[in-house]
């Protein structure tokens, strides 16, 4: 059973995650993904230097054009040819920015993402 004030809760938590670490944008807007060169990337993706996620590397994160740096949703997302699964983070994201990242992680028959989008007034 998930708490009643877990989701209040975990909002302002993944924004002091975020304000505490670097945003390193290794994959900017429009550039192919290495391994599979038509997944074009709709908007920076990088990670949070001095961070860990599931694979050993940096936590991921999606970057939209919001000013305001606050973690706008999350996208949890399987992939098959890999084996792993992990919590990507998404920065400044207008609901159409998370459209189109529900959509890449979404596109490919091995990755599939399940997106959670921050409620307004939390």
């Amino acid at each position: 059973m998930v708490p009643v004030d877990l989701p209040a809760r975990f909002w302002p938590f993944a924004d002091r995650f975020v304000a505490a670490a670097d945003i390193v944008v290794d994959r900017p807007r429009g550039s192919a993904h290495p391994r599979f060169p038509e997944l074009v990337y709709p908007l920076d993706y990088g990670y949070l230097d001095g961070t860990r996620a599931i694979d050993g590397d940096g936590v991921d994160l999606w970057r939209g054009s919001l000013p305001e740096p606050r973690v706008t949703g999350v996208l949890a997302s399987m992939d098959l040819s890999k084996r792993d699964a992990e919590l990507k983070l998404l920065l400044g994201c207008t609901e159409a920015e998370m459209a189109e990242i529900d959509a890449f992680h979404n596109q490919a028959g091995f990755i599939a993402g399940l997106l959670v989008v921050r409620p307004d007034g939390v």
